[in-house]
Parts: C-alpha cells; sequence; structure tokens
C-alpha cells in the first residue's frame, strides 16, 4: 500500500455548520461540511493519529481506517482531545497499550483530564502510554520507523506543536511560528496550515497570515486546515494560486 496523509477533519472548533445549524457565507457544498481538525498518517503499515477530535469516531469510520499504532497531539485543547476514549477498542483489538505522544504540557493535561486512559481506575485497566516528546522522535512497529521532528509554534496563549516528516508539515492550531522552527520548514513537499477566518484573530492565523508563511517558505503545495465559516471552499479555490488548495474531511495525498 502507499504512504498516504489523510486530513480527517478541516474545520475549527465548532465545524460547520454549528450545532444550531449556522452556516455563515458557507454555500451548499458537501466540501464545506466539516468535522474538527485532525488528520492520519499512513506510512509503511503504521496508522499514525494527529489528535483525537470530538467527531473522530465517524471520521475512522468514513475513511475506513482499521487499526491504530500511535497518536501524536498538537497540544490539549478539547477540540483536540475529546475523542480519546473513542480509541478504546483498538487497545482491545491489539491487546496492547496505545502510544501517546505530546509535549510535556500537553501529557500532563491529558494525564490530568483523562486519568481512566492512563492509570486503572473504577476497575478498569488503562489502556494508553504517555510519551513527553522534546525534538526528533520516532515511532517503530516490526522493523518499520517514522521520524518526526516536533518543533513549538504560539496558540494564543499556549505553545502548541506541529509535526514533520518526509517533508510534511502540520500546523494545525497557530498564530506564529518561532525562528527555530521556521528552520525547520523549508523545502517542504506539503504543508498543511491553520487558516481559521479573514479578520485578524488572536490564536490563530488567518487568510493573510497563512499566505505571508507560505510566500516566506515556499513549499511545493499548501493545504489549508482549521476552516472557519466564513471561509468557503468554492470562494477560496478560486482565489487561491493553484499550489495551495483549501483543505476538506477526506482530502488525501500520497508521499
Amino acid at each position: 500500500m502507499k504512504n498516504t496523509f489523510t486530513l480527517l477533519g478541516s474545520g475549527s472548533s465548532l465545524g460547520s455548520p454549528w450545532i444550531t445549524n449556522y452556516k455563515g457565507k458557507l454555500k451548499n457544498n458537501p466540501k464545506n461540511l466539516r468535522t474538527r481538525c485532525c488528520a492520519h498518517i499512513f506510512y509503511k503499515g503504521l496508522s499514525i493519529l494527529i489528535d483525537t477530535s470530538p467527531d473522530i469516531k465517524n471520521q475512522f469510520l468514513k475513511n475506513k481506517i482499521r487499526n491504530l499504532d500511535a497518536i501524536i497531539y498538537t497540544h490539549e485543547h478539547a477540540d483536540q482531545t475529546s475523542g480519546i476514549f473513542e480509541m478504546r477498542p483498538f487497545y482491545w483489538k491489539n491487546r496492547k497499550k496505545i502510544p501517546v505522544y505530546g509535549s510535556k504540557r500537553t501529557i500532563k493535561s491529558l494525564l490530568s483530564k483523562y486519568t481512566f486512559c492512563f492509570q486503572p481506575k473504577h476497575g478498569y485497566k488503562p489502556i494508553m502510554k504517555a510519551n513527553i516528546i522534546s525534538n526528533n522522535f520516532s515511532i517503530r512497529k516490526k522493523g518499520i520507523e517514522l521520524k518526526i521532528k516536533a518543533f513549538d509554534v504560539l496558540h494564543g496563549l499556549i505553545k502548541a506543536t506541529g509535526f514533520c516528516f518526509e517533508k510534511i508539515a502540520y500546523i494545525s492550531d497557530c498564530n506564529y511560528v518561532p525562528k527555530k522552527s521556521l528552520k525547520k520548514l523549508y523545502n517542504l513537499d506539503y504543508l498543511i496550515l491553520d487558516c481559521l477566518r479573514r479578520e485578524k484573530h488572536p490564536s490563530h492565523f488567518n487568510y493573510d497570515d497563512a499566505l505571508n508563511l507560505i510566500k516566506l517558505l515556499k513549499p511545493k503545495k499548501t493545504i489549508l486546515t482549521n476552516l472557519h465559516t466564513d471561509l468557503d471552499y468554492d470562494y477560496l479555490k478560486k482565489k487561491l494560486p493553484k499550489n495551495i488548495t483549501p483543505g476538506f474531511d477526506g482530502l488525501k495525498f500520497n508521499f
């Protein structure tokens, strides 16, 4: 099988439409039906999830993902983590704890909020093993290894984590990339980048911010994600240059 990256969810923290059925400026296009941000990497048989969104169960079923070897987290916010309990069947299926990777801050939060996943509680066995990452780390299985570079980005008042592997970078929640992290982001084949809305936002890139970073880094291809209800797919598709595409749920590419 080919190595595949899948954008499972391309929407912001409320998705689109919202629970109230609010759609903002979005037209009736299936690509405007956006679940919460997360992504999946299939690499030589390794199945790796980036974040566990509140919509993760349907995202897995829709994309026919049948196994899971590891989870890597960008940060601790609810729209990235609250689907964590849905991973229990993979523990039962594989009969071993699911390795979870994240920054010291993120892991500390996961251990506090989702204690039952990591420690025995109420008669239930823990289903996950926490691993604190710094810079470079690897995910391995039966002689297969994916090397991943982790780097800090600012997401409002907190630090989140971006990931780079095989000339692909994923930055889903960010309003500033420090110079130290920028060094890891040149010569990319793909950049998956936060682009929340048109107006400025205190914890996310807006449309202009995203395009400015793309101009600086010059990746071969960029996919915009974390899209809010004022960024219509067709509008973006017409406005953006050919090397930049608006993300949508289920978007895939091989690498």
